[in-house]
This record gives C-alpha cells, structure tokens and sequence, in this order.
C-alpha cells in the first residue's frame, strides 16, 4: 500500500512531467505544499528530498533560495504517472468535460458582462504573452490572461468554480498543464488567446463560448500525451 510520502512524490513528479511547474521554476514553499496537498510538513519534506535524489528539483540556498525544478523527465516519472492518473483516469475524462463547458459559460458570462476597465487587464495579458520569451513568462501571462477572463464575469462563485476545476485537473494545483519541450500550450494557445479577447471585447457571448471550450482541450490534450508516452513504453 502506497504511504502518503509515495503519493505525494507521484503527485509532485507527475505535475512536473505535464508542466505544471517548468524546468527553472520553483515549486510552492513548503507550507503552501502542505495546504494545497492536505498534508504534513514532513510528508511534504520527505517527498520532496525523493524528488531531489533522481534529480528532478534542486534545493538552493539564501536569499532567492527554495525548490527549483531541474528536469521535467526522469526514469522516476514513468511510474509516478501511471500510479496518479491510471487509476482515476475516467475521472479525469470527466473533469476535462465539464470543464470544457464550464469555461465556454465562463467566457461567455464575461463577454456579455465586462466593462472597458475588465478588458484592460486581458489586453496587457495578452500583450505579455505573445512577447513572452521563456516558457516561464508564458505561462504566467496565461494564467494572468484567463484570470482576467474570470474576473470580467462579476461573479466571484464562478471565478472559485473555474480555479476549482483547474486544481483538479492539475493534481491540486491551480496552475495550467503546460507541457513539455515543443509540446507546449504557448505554442498551440496564442491565436486562442487573441480571438477569445477579441470576441470577449466585442461582446460575442456565443463565439467566445466556442473558443473558450475549444482551447480547454489544450490542458486535456497535453496530459493525455503524457499518460500516453507512459503507455508506449
């Protein structure tokens, strides 16, 4: 039977393999680790020693110190995947459904209810993520740019709704499934990113739900190819 140490290293090294947190990235301090998990501190320091022994973080030192991620891919991180999604993965088939739709009322509320203030901030989000240099600075624009989208609904329950689901979709995460190498969001997102302002701006609630519900299936798409790699080997 797998210890919470086991599942919590699973959970950490299967995040990292879909880009929930990048090479170069530094992982949530301890404490928010134990919260977003739901576990203790020396569950969360043990596994995190695990994933510094294959080599997958590095734990730095001083000022800007904390858990820098190293490499999205080890020998390690076939099987941690198989162990965090195989077994809840209708789950995730489900999760990835409803929150297609979900997002499509999201951008569609927010097409019919934003005001010139709510689209200032989309703007300098997209603006940010189309001049993003590194996967780093993407990926933070794109959160930035879909909380915006969010926020344009009026209706904090609908914001809570979509982090939600994002965090089940991502292991506890609230962060967007990246991807890996030229797998990425960024390089499959940015034209979606520019017409769901566009429709969102023009007060478009239909076409701003058909985009919105298209683009999802980015995040779905990538985990799948994750799980599927496993498979393959």
């Amino acid at each position: 039977m797998a210890s919470a140490v086991d599942e919590v290293s699973d959970r950490l090294l299967t995040a990292i393999a879909v880009g929930d947190f990048l090479p170069g990235e530094r992982l949530p301090a301890e404490r928010e680790l134990t919260g977003l998990l739901r576990v203790s501190r020396p569950t969360v320091r043990e596994a995190v020693a695990r994933l510094q022994a294959v080599g997958v973080v590095e734990i730095r030192r001083g000022r800007n110190g904390g858990t820098y991620v190293r490499d999205s891919w080890t020998e390690s991180t076939a099987a941690a995947v198989r162990h965090t999604l195989l077994p809840r993965w209708e789950e995730f088939e489900q999760l990835f459904d409803l929150r297609g739709l979900v997002e499509g009322m999201v951008a569609a509320t927010a097409a019919r209810r934003r005001g010139p203030k709510d689209l200032d901030p989309m703007r300098d989000a997209l603006s940010a993520y189309l001049s993003a240099s590194t996967p780093r600075d993407a990926h933070t624009a794109d959160s930035a740019f879909h909380q915006a989208v969010r926020a344009a609904t009026g209706n904090p329950q609908i914001v809570m709704l979509s982090q939600d689901l994002l965090a089940r979709i991502s292991l506890g995460f609230p962060v967007e499934p990246w991807g890996r190498g030229e797998q990425t969001h960024f390089h499959q997102g940015g034209e979606d990113h520019k017409a769901l302002y566009e429709a969102i701006s023009a007060g478009e609630p239909e076409r701003a739900e058909e985009i919105a519900r298209g683009h999802f299936t980015i995040s779905a798409d990538l985990i799948r190819d994750v799980l599927e790699r496993v498979r393959a080997r």
